[in-house]
């Protein structure tokens, strides 16, 4: 299950490298096609690299949040199933104790 957050996240990370590789190289092509500023053509870039690093921050934020709240639950249903064995586990001893035969009085 971690390898797979894993995976998931390093394809987040993996798909935001080619885009920001795509993002570069339109904006290569604008400033040779003069429709923007080579200026102008950084500071888009700039903006969106910050607008992606933040939704990257705020999606692995919300997927440990996501996680952190998985844990918890299964940590609790964990220990609800561990009780619960200790009681049977309880039950089964007290059933199994061997029982005392009830001498008679006077025989040997």
């Amino acid at each position: 299950m971690i390898d797979t957050l894993k995976k998931t996240l390093l394809a987040g990370v993996g798909a935001a490298l080619v885009t920001t590789d795509k993002v570069q190289a339109s904006l290569d092509e604008f400033v040779r096609q003069g429709k923007v500023s080579a200026a102008d053509a950084r500071a888009m870039a700039d903006k969106i690299a910050r607008q992606g690093r933040k939704e990257f921050e705020d999606a692995s934020d919300k997927l440990h949040e996501t996680f952190t709240a998985l844990i918890e639950r299964l940590d609790l249903k964990a220990q609800e199933r561990i009780k619960a064995l200790e009681a049977r586990v309880q039950a089964l001893e007290a059933a199994a104790k061997p029982r005392t035969p009830a001498t008679r009085s006077g025989k040997s």
